[in-house]
């Protein structure tokens, strides 16, 4: 179940802003400051361009001034040239510094994710996960560039602009202005409706990302099931509530606007009544009213934008609480402080009394064996016996609740992780690719590998084999997942990677599975020469492929039950032999029953 749900007490909207900015924002504080100087003379403009009116209306319209004309005019003309010059640069500035603290946010989330121990993502589905790295992160993108819009602009405007009304009538100023303390209260009901609200919205976005991630991923099923129909109904429930839920969202923020609105427009009536009859009795001139007037309608739209601010932070808050949730989760499998160093000719495996279980269901119970260096061991056993258990606890992908395991007489728990695992190649059933050349996936970013070498390489592993087939050769893209190649092209790319390596370990996890019989044969024979003078650990479903085994470990429900060669395990007549025989009867009937000679099964996805 994904850990999506928020509670309603969480951080205040201050405090992740405060965050936030040391975190990210702050660390551009000198862009900042320059894009706020350049508000700051903005904001400045709109109060000047108010006050100006006052001797344009009495001293050009209405005296016929015009000496005037030609001065005030100008001065007119050069503040809308210091306004848009002063806008350019702070708004090139502000998305500068948005679109960095994004992106660094969106790295270091990335990063920090890689951490975190493997039940995390087991928890969590990879929808849920994108959508923390992309939509949280572009819900907070531009906050900074609107809080600082608003404190650099908009409020050195309306400040201006009053100052500007005050200083023509101060009881005008105090008349329009009247019904602005009324709306503090509904200012913070709002803003914890937004917020909520706006989780809500965050959550069906996160259930949106994972519909997709699956749907894409399972395509075929879905074809092959008829299932389009479902899965395109429960997409559209997902999305029909993000709508319903943006809606509210959109309905809370613009309801501050719309009060002001509301409270502008009683204090300009108020300002007509008070005003008109002042000027009717000759008290006050129309150049002083315009000026007045023109200040309070400049002021209505910063003091809007100021207003839906509240609404903006509340979005902004609302997808920090999860980012900032995620950044305060620590891994506990780590490197210990003081990590020991392991010898590379220490390659014995050994597992100690190790058990281990996900949540309460027991996996590895009481596991003990030993395999010794420079040999090969197989794990057989049914299906949940817990074989690749014995992996991730080798690899410290789980930490065992009790017992140890160990890299000769050092425990894995005391080795860094760069180091337990740079001393162990694994090639599994499911050969993950990724969608990029098939040097890149052979690779994976060295740069110190010499060409001669990775053509042994490929040819080992039988890559070379089908590369004249493809378009580009070895910079043919694998495609996503490896959709470009067959399963057992995948398992050849795989198989390189691992003979690239080079370590002194070798975890199994049937590498042969997906190749055809005759490719099978081939790789078997490259990966027993591989094994040679390396602690090879092979998990056998196939138990064909591990008959000449130094020794061969039996599991059962999470327990060591026998251990032996084959012919020992064959001659003791147990588990393994139940096996041994169940698999010779079944292999036998598919033989019966197999294709025409010439059939090919392992065709390559286009």
């Amino acid at each position: 179940m994904n850990d999506t749900t928020q509670t309603t007490a969480g951080p205040s909207s201050t405090a992740l802003m405060g965050r936030l900015w040391r975190d990210y924002v702050g660390r551009h504080w000198r862009w900042i400051a320059v894009a706020f100087v350049m508000m700051v003379v903005e904001g400045s403009t709109v109060g000047l361009l108010s006050y100006m009116l006052q001797p344009m209306f009495d001293l050009v319209f209405i005296d016929g001034n015009t000496a005037a004309l030609w001065w005030v005019g100008t001065a007119v003309l050069a503040l809308f040239v210091v306004r848009a010059v002063s806008g350019v640069i702070y708004r090139v500035l502000l998305v500068r510094v948005a679109q960095r603290s994004s992106t660094d946010m969106q790295i270091d989330l990335l990063g920090h994710m890689m951490t975190l121990d493997s039940t995390y993502f087991q928890k969590n589905a990879p929808g849920y996960l994108m959508e923390r790295v992309q939509g949280d992160t572009s819900a907070v993108q531009n906050i900074w560039q609107v809080l600082i819009q608003g404190i650099g602009r908009d409020v050195v405007a309306l400040a201006s602009l009053v100052v500007v009304a005050l200083s023509v009538d101060w009881v005008w100023t105090l008349t329009a202005l009247i019904g602005i303390p009324m709306l503090i209260l509904p200012t913070r009901s709002l803003q914890k409706y937004v917020r909520r609200k706006t989780g809500q919205m965050r959550d069906h976005a996160t259930h949106r990302s994972t519909r997709l991630d699956e749907v894409f991923h399972g395509i075929n099923a879905i074809k092959l099931n008829r299932m389009e129909d479902y899965q395109q109904d429960r997409f559209r429930a997902v999305v029909d509530r993000i709508v319903i839920a943006q809606i509210k969202t959109t309905a809370g923020t613009s309801m501050l606007p719309g009060m002001i609105d509301i409270m502008t427009g009683i204090g300009f009536f108020g300002v007509l009544v008070l005003g008109g009859r002042e000027i009717i009795s000759g008290e006050k001139t129309v150049g002083e009213f315009m000026s007045f007037f023109t200040a309070m309608a400049l002021a209505f739209q910063p003091l809007r934008r100021l207003g839906g601010l509240t609404g903006t932070f509340q979005i902004a808050a609302a997808s920090l609480e999860r980012l900032y949730h995620i950044f305060d989760l620590r891994p506990t499998i780590v490197t210990p402080a003081a990590p020991v160093r392991i010898d590379a000719g220490d390659a014995d495996i050994v597992l100690d009394d190790v058990r281990f279980a996900y949540d309460s269901d027991p996996v590895l119970d009481g596991v003990s064996f030993r395999a010794a260096a420079g040999k090969t061991t197989a794990l057989v056993g049914a299906s949940g016996a817990g074989k690749s258990t014995v992996f991730n606890v080798l690899t410290r992908l789980v930490e065992p609740q009790s017992g140890t395991a160990r890299l000769g007489d050092t425990p894995v728990s005391a080795l860094s992780l760069s180091d337990l695992r740079g001393q162990i190649s694994v090639v599994t059933q499911d050969a993950l690719l990724f969608d990029e050349t098939i040097r890149e996936n052979i690779l994976l970013g060295r740069t110190d590998i010499p060409e001669d070498r990775l053509q042994d390489v490929l040819r080992f592993a039988h890559v070379a084999d089908f590369l004249k087939q493809l378009p580009d050769g070895l910079e043919s893209q694998a495609g996503p997942r490896g959709s470009n190649l067959s399963g057992g092209q995948r398992q050849r790319v795989a198989i390189a990677r691992a003979l690239l390596r080079d370590t002194p370990i070798l975890l199994l996890d049937e590498a042969t599975s997906a190749l055809d019989a005759q490719s099978e044969k081939i790789i078997q024979t490259a990966l027993e020469r591989l094994s040679q003078g390396r602690t090879t650990l092979v998990i056998a479903h196939r138990l064909a492929t591990i008959r000449n085994a130094d020794s061969i470990v039996v599991m059962d429900r999470g327990r060591v039950v026998d251990q032996g060669t084959h012919d020992e395990l064959m001659a003791r007549d147990g588990i393994y032999a139940d096996l041994h025989r169940l698999q010779f009867d079944r292999d036998s009937a598919a033989r019966e029953e197999s294709p025409p000679p010439g059939f090919e099964t392992d065709h390559r996805r286009r």
